[in-house]
């Protein structure tokens, strides 16, 4: 029988959008069960930030993720890695199609999307034998509310993409995290009351009778790097949201 390594001890992840939210969120889960791990984000500040969090061993570096010539040169220049995370994205703002400008939705689509495209295009080279990419998706690709039109354009694109590249790369692994409403940084465009109420009204119609917390998803990701035989899947984690 085939011996499986199911461990993040001394395995290299690297993640895309891990000074915050989400993203940090797993690099402290991964580290923590002996990974090797190394953020990349636009912002200098929230690396050194998130940098303080994690071991000494863990790095991180600043480029601007929404050029694809500069997710580019970043791999150009990386080291052999085990596991790929990509969890970066903008803050989210709802609007009804009437009320949507259509150039402001594709720039929305850009580093949610086509930077994630481009990374594992120039990244997949790069993954060791045994690992993985974990990409990020949501609910509203299934269970979609007024106003979201273009998040759950995006959630849809993100799972047929998932799926695409577990056949095209195999038998590098290739699943996606589809969260619920979790509380992150991601809804800090909305005013604190509607945010609140938001948190509120999802928590309270939601099974487990919460909103999820970013290390409720980070376990997810962890668990889809050291699982051996899943992919092409597409893992919502949301209370049971959809269920309602």
């Amino acid at each position: 029988m085939a011996q499986h390594n199911n461990t993040l001890k001394d395995k290299k992840v690297l993640l895309f959008g891990g000074s915050s939210g989400l993203g940090l969120a797993t690099a402290r889960a991964a580290a923590a069960e002996g990974a090797i791990v190394t953020i990349v984000s636009s912002n200098q500040q929230r690396i050194g930030l998130a940098l303080q969090l994690l071991p000494a061993n863990a790095t991180g570096q600043a480029i601007d993720l929404s050029q694809e010539k500069n997710i580019q040169q970043f791999f150009a220049a990386a080291a052999q890695f085990d596991h790929f995370v990509y969890t970066a994205g903008e803050n989210l703002r709802l609007t009804n199609i009437s009320d949507t400008d259509i150039d402001t939705a594709r720039s929305f689509f850009n580093l949610r999307y086509w930077c994630a495209f481009a990374a594992v295009k120039y990244g997949a080279s790069h993954i060791n034998p045994g690992g993985s990419i974990s990409l990020t998706g949501g609910i509203a690709g299934a269970r979609p509310g007024k106003g979201w039109s273009v998040a759950s354009s995006i959630c849809g694109m993100m799972e047929g993409f998932t799926r695409a590249m577990a056949v095209e790369l195999a038998p590098i692994r290739v699943n996606c995290v589809v969260p619920g409403v979790i509380r992150t940084d991601l809804w800090s465009s909305m005013p604190e009351a509607d945010r609140e109420q938001l948190y509120a009204s999802v928590g309270s119609s939601s099974l487990l009778q919460r909103v999820g917390e970013a290390e409720d998803i980070a376990q997810t990701y962890c668990y889809l790097m050291k699982q051996t035989f899943g992919t092409g899947q597409c893992l919502t984690v949301d209370g049971g949201a959809v269920l309602i």
